[in-house]
């Protein structure tokens, strides 16, 4: 005799499986799209500094306390005036989103790419707000005017000798989001002739808010 009951029991039991089953199918693909989305908005929100190029437009950069330079695109400037010293980087964002300049660091050697960023607690905090548009230069610039400084002394001397010195600038999209590092190597362009004048090239990329693509030991 046939037990009606439990072929419906099972019928259902396999229904609700399947539509069990669509539904998590159909929730993972929304899912995998939300991402997408979100990944796309990030993308068109994510900045990416850059050296200038050498045939972009002339910044005029001012400091708090009045002294004031031209940096010249693919330039660097440093120098020593008064006792202060004056960092500059002429900058291209390359990127699809707006720059928001957060920190710097320095380091009176050249980096390499096997060593790490600055730890970020150790990062200056800008007390200017600057911006580099989307497609875009700018620039980033600091001073160091406490000779008591424990950085002073060390820039001082690779300014004066002309030595190969590290420039890394902490910067975010205009929500603070998408932390990044970028590391600038200036180098002395001519010994004889205008000694705040430097070339300037990135070394490296960090992007603090995902997994290094490249390598964990560069994290």
């Amino acid at each position: 005799m046939t037990d009606w009951v439990t072929i419906s029991s099972l019928a259902t039991a396999g229904t609700t499986v399947i539509l069990a089953a669509a539904t998590l199918k159909s929730v993972r693909s929304a899912s995998r799209a939300a991402a997408a989305a979100e990944r796309a908005v990030l993308v068109g929100l994510r900045p990416v500094l850059l050296n200038s190029r050498l045939t972009d437009r002339d910044e005029k950069i001012f400091w708090a306390d009045d002294h004031w330079a031209v940096v010249s695109g693919g330039r660097g400037y440093a120098e020593i005036v008064d006792g202060n010293v004056y960092l500059a980087i002429s900058v291209r964002n390359a990127g699809a989103g707006l720059a928001v300049l957060q920190g710097w660091s320095v380091s009176d050697e050249r980096r390499g790419p096997e060593d790490r960023h600055t730890a970020l607690p150790d990062y200056r905090r800008m007390i200017r707000d600057l911006f580099i548009p989307a497609h875009d230069i700018g620039y980033w610039h600091a001073a160091i005017r406490d000779t008591d400084d424990p950085q002073y002394d060390a820039m001082a001397a690779a300014i004066k000798e002309r030595r190969v010195f590290t420039v890394e600038v902490l910067y975010s999209d205009h929500e603070g989001g998408q932390s990044s590092i970028c590391r600038f190597v200036l180098r002395p362009r001519d010994k004889d002739g205008n000694p705040a004048d430097w070339l300037t090239g990135v070394g490296r990329h960090w992007n603090l808010d995902r997994p290094d693509p490249r390598s964990t030991q560069y994290a």
